[in-house]
């Protein structure tokens, strides 16, 4: 088999490999991330022999199917029994063993080649756990279900029932973690065996735990009714053993800002902002401020806006006042607008005739016009109503408008929206 290394390199190539991949962390396994915001997840190098070695059983699988034929012939079970452990059958699964874009599962293959080789030549019938044999024995990748880290230690909990079956042991199976129990919602303890914080036991046995949720307020209970709690959560107080709210806009708990006044709320409180009339406040609105704002004054038990255009604000000529929400603006008069600062009246343009802006040579044609246009009307009363010279005479009228119309019309159009 060319593209498999010669079997006598096994012993120093193990020993190398072992030692290369002992490394702390993955790096021999991962191409250089792209450059975003947040790293990918990285799987730990056990992940990805586990998935090399479930393939290349599937690939086990797929090349007896294809190459046997189901019949019960003496020369198809010879033919099977020279096949089945064949370098053939070796280079067709090794072929298909990773998919195109699994970069790890190729990194891995290319370096533990020669072990899949030996194990298949000569390690079959004593170690028939490939993943055994390669992932935890001979690479060290990973570890005995319910063990973790380099040593392989106990999952809190023990081996059999790592978190006692409630949680997750951090780095189990594998060369790495902490081992720390990541414990299911209810359930706490370094291995997962008491209820987390606001749940009670239910049900528990010698193997068996049930958790469940405490009243909504309690953080310990013995029990689901509201009258079963032990300890609150933040802002409740216990009380005959039930959890009260506490009020902390009536303590000293409660941190608003200077203009800011306190809401209570179910276990907590919120700060809201004063109204615009209001220099401090006890609550919402106008008539809880503490002290009015300027451009506001107190009127009855509210801060009310002042009218300072009552009086006279605003000394400019041609100015006069506009009253806003705590305060004023001085603007110009109507028929005035403000140049540099200073009221001027408005300059409304003179109307100009029809007639003013027309060129010499435009009144000439407008001339010329009007003769043809009277020419017409008495050649047509000549013919007395003969419809020959009627069409004649409107199709004159018609072209002379025509013509003038073109050397004159934008000019014509920007007149009669102007009114001229």
């Amino acid at each position: 088999m060319a593209s498999l290394p010669r079997r006598g390199l096994v012993p120093p190539l193990l020993w190398g490999l072992s030692l290369f991949l002992s490394l702390p962390g993955p790096v021999w396994l991962q191409p250089s991330p792209p450059p975003q915001s947040s790293p990918p997840t990285e799987l730990h190098p056990c992940h990805t022999c586990r998935g090399l070695v479930d393939s290349f059983n599937k690939g086990l699988e797929r090349t007896i199917r294809d190459n046997f034929g189901g019949g019960n012939t003496a020369w198809e079970e010879e033919k099977l029994s020279k096949y089945k452990d064949s370098e053939t059958r070796l280079v067709e699964v090794l072929e298909s063993v990773c998919s195109k874009s699994d970069f790890e599962c190729h990194r891995l293959l290319e370096l533990s080649e020669e072990l899949v080789e030996s194990w298949w030549f000569h390690k079959q019938q004593e170690a028939p756990d490939l993943f055994q044999w390669l992932c935890s024995d001979s690479l060290k990748l990973c570890c005995p279900s319910g063990t973790f880290g380099p040593s392989c230690l106990p999952c809190p909990g023990g081996t059999e029932k790592p978190c006692g079956g409630y949680g997750q042991c951090e780095g189990e199976g594998t060369r790495g973690g902490s081992g720390r129990c990541d414990c299911q919602a209810g359930y706490g303890g370094e291995a997962c065996g008491q209820c987390g914080l606001g749940y009670f036991e239910a049900e528990r046995n010698a193997s068996h735990l049930v958790c469940s949720a405490c009243f909504g307020p309690c953080a310990r209970c013995s029990g689901p009714e509201e009258s079963n709690c032990l300890q609150c959560k933040k802002g409740w107080a216990l009380h005959h053993l039930k959890c009260v709210d506490i009020d902390e806009c009536g303590t000293e708990r409660a941190s608003c800002g200077a203009n800011q006044f306190c809401v209570n709320t179910e276990g907590s409180y919120e700060c809201r902002d004063c109204a615009k009339a209001c220099l401090g406040c006890m609550g919402a609105g106008p008539g809880r401020c503490k002290k009015c704002s300027p451009g506001y004054q107190q009127v009855g038990s509210k801060c009310l806006d002042v009218d300072e255009c009552e009086t006279e604000v605003c000394p400019g000529e041609n100015q006069q006042c506009e009253n806003t929400e705590g305060s004023y603006r001085c603007v110009c008069a109507e028929g005035y607008k403000q140049i540099e600062g200073i009221c001027v009246k408005e300059q409304i343009p003179e109307s100009a005739g029809f007639f003013s802006e027309m060129t010499e040579d435009e009144l000439v044609v407008l001339q010329q016009m009007f003769f043809g246009v009277i020419i017409c009307a008495l050649a047509t009363l000549a013919a007395k109503g003969d419809l020959v010279f009627t069409a004649i005479f409107i199709g004159a009228v018609a072209a002379m408008t025509g013509y003038w119309l073109s050397e004159r019309s934008d000019r014509v159009l920007e007149g009669f929206i102007k009114g001229r």
